[in-house]
């Protein structure tokens, strides 16, 4: 039986420490980031299975993130939410990502609870 609209797996909260940003002291000293991922897939095989293999292994999915995060420094988040978009994508089953980076230590200036960008983005 197929579902009426697209499964999903969902991972919130990945933490890892991050260099991005567009000032040197954020380059320079780092901050704590936190990714939400939202897979859009057909999860019909991996329960029928009940196969790994079928479907998004999250806790490999997490570690990827955390990579992301870590890897090469970006100016926007704008940008670090596009590439862990493409690396969900690169799943040949998930068909589309939503993918929120929350930066609560943003240099805003004014007290706030949390900076986020949300990316929704599909195979087509």
């Amino acid at each position: 039986m197929r579902s009426p609209g697209p499964d999903r797996i969902t991972v919130r909260g990945i933490r890892a420490t991050g260099f991005h940003g567009v000032y040197a002291e954020e380059r320079r000293t780092g901050q704590p980031f936190v990714v939400d991922v939202v897979l859009h897939l057909d999860l019909g095989p991996a329960a029928a299975s009940d196969d790994v293999a079928a479907t998004v292994h999250y806790g490999q999915l997490a570690e990827k993130v955390v990579a992301a995060i870590e890897s090469d420094p970006v100016d926007l988040i704008e940008t670090l939410a596009q590439r862990v978009a493409d690396l969900a994508l690169s799943y040949p089953v998930v068909d589309g990502v939503e993918v929120t980076v929350h930066k609560p230590e943003a240099p805003v200036g004014v007290p706030f609870t949390d900076v986020a960008v949300t990316l929704v983005r599909s195979r087509s």
